[in-house]
């Protein structure tokens, strides 16, 4: 007999059952995937509630850095063609409901509530079974499939889903996608994917199914063979950056100073394809505009350098949609990626100072800011860095990199998570590799507001290290002062 958690009256509820979950973006967990995490609960779950992920079409997306804003960039220009199209990505910078979006728009406090109370019959019947054997359902498991059901609930025609961890344990990984996008490969996760490249290239290449195929963006040679035989054990038809198609960033003169700019798209080959669709939307014999080609040059909403790569593969994702009966104009793509915004990636949040923050965590995405923030580092005085980080992120690493681009750094710690790494060590970290001032304070919101007194009207500020930093940085400086960000 199926039995019953509370039902939600508001979401608060919502957020104090989810709470009681264990949550591995909170929790430090030190053991590789394959022991902490399994599909087959996930599983059982998505068939309790219905298995909504097979009422809509889905893009897979996974990656160390990018899949976050190439996720959006394809759901957007697929929104811009008329299909109802949701967006599920992770972490959240504010609230959970921007974790689940629809045609742009989160899900709403009421959607949230009613989504709980039809999925959680679901998971009490399976804690049942599980807490015999030690275990229960995780919160990522739980809201995943809470985001699978609200977009069957609204009748989505696809559905772009970004992977949490790795991908091939991860809870997303349980449909069968039309495409599958692996965007970028370097080190970050060690302690669960692996420390070399080869073995976190194997964990994302996870999310390959046989007969569907694969964009990549992955330049590493380790990571390409990897993603390249899998591929090809799989009967994948494979297409990768730089070989079947080119993403170049044209700089354009920003405000800002900031590295805005346009993708120059060309498109070298495509493989041939051995997949056949199996869905069928009655959503695609609306009239939309013919398909076309795709423009040579397109607008970038988000800047830096990296984000004309990141726009290349979801041009090439939305191209195997194109082949798959989606009628995606010209006109669909260029609105698609002007319009992508996305909070704490290389965000102006202040103009005076200029004051950017960012939820760059590894070494990779900390390289990709320094090179979107370059111009302005080498002519404004009084740069200020405000850093914090979690224990497992490679702190050194990135403070090597950022370190010589900045007057002075305040270290901190963030308040939500404690993941945080203490001060000491911060600290200790600063001193050996000098060259910047070292400063602390004991909150983000103090570290923050002594960098802007520090910059001055004609400095630069810039927040990184963390989701979690930048995100307590967004909601004080949204407060407490003149905010432009979105």
């Amino acid at each position: 007999m199926r039995q019953h958690l509370h039902k939600a009256r508001t979401q608060r509820d919502v957020i104090h059952f989810l709470d009681r979950r264990v949550n591995f973006e909170r929790t430090p967990i030190d053991a590789p995937v394959s022991q902490s995490f399994r599909l087959k609960p996930m599983r059982r779950l998505l068939t309790l509630i219905g298995r909504p992920q097979d009422r809509y079409d889905i893009v897979h997306v996974a990656g160390t850095k990018g899949k976050g804003s190439t996720s959006a960039m394809i759901a957007s220009m697929v929104s811009k063609a008329g299909y109802c199209t949701g967006l599920y990505t992770s972490p959240h910078v504010h609230s959970l409901e921007e974790r689940i979006v629809v045609d742009g728009h989160p899900i709403t406090e009421e959607e949230l509530v009613a989504v709980w109370n039809r999925v959680s019959p679901a998971v009490a019947e399976i804690d049942s079974d599980l807490n015999n054997k030690g275990h229960s359902l995780t919160w990522f498991e739980i809201v995943t499939a809470m985001a699978f059901d609200h977009f069957s609930n609204r009748h989505v025609t696809l559905a772009v889903l970004e992977t949490g961890l790795g991908g091939r344990l991860d809870a997303t990984n349980i449909s069968q996608p039309l495409v599958s996008v692996i965007t970028s490969i370097s080190i970050d996760h060690t302690a669960q994917l692996g420390r070399t490249i080869s073995r976190i290239a194997y964990e994302k290449a996870g999310i390959i199914k046989r007969g569907i195929p694969v964009i990549s963006g992955v330049i590493e040679s380790a990571a390409q063979r990897v993603i390249r035989a899998t591929a090809t054990r799989r009967g994948s038809s494979l297409r990768e950056l730089g070989r079947d198609f080119l993403g170049t960033f044209v700089p354009v003169c920003s405000a800002t100073g900031l590295h805005a700019g346009r993708l120059t798209y060309e498109q070298k080959r495509i493989p041939n394809s051995r997949f056949t669709k199996k869905h069928t939307s009655t959503a695609r014999t609306k009239k939309i505009q013919p398909v076309q080609r795709v423009p040579p040059s397109m607008k970038l909403g988000m800047p830096g350098r990296h984000q004309a790569t990141n726009a290349a593969i979801a041009v090439a994702a939305v191209g195997v949609l194109m082949e798959n009966e989606y009628r995606i104009s010209a006109k669909a793509i260029v609105e698609g990626l002007a319009s992508v915004r996305l909070p704490a990636r290389i965000e102006v949040v202040l103009n005076h100072p200029l004051t950017v923050v960012d939820a760059a965590h590894n070494i990779a995405s900390i390289e990709s800011l320094l090179e979107t923030l370059r111009d302005v580092l080498n002519e404004k005085q009084n740069r200020i860095l405000v850093f914090s980080s979690s224990t497992d992120k490679e702190i050194e690493e990135m403070l090597e990199r950022l370190m010589p681009h900045f007057d002075a750094v305040i270290f901190t710690r963030y308040r939500s998570n404690k993941r945080a790494a203490s001060l000491v060590r911060l600290i200790e970290c600063g001193k050996a590799l000098g060259g910047a001032k070292i400063l602390q304070a004991s909150s983000s919101r103090a570290a923050v507001d002594r960098a802007i007194a520090m910059a001055g009207e004609k400095g630069v500020v810039c927040v990184a290290g963390s989701f979690f930093l930048a995100a307590e940085v967004r909601q004080h400086l949204h407060t407490n002062l003149s905010f432009v960000g979105c």
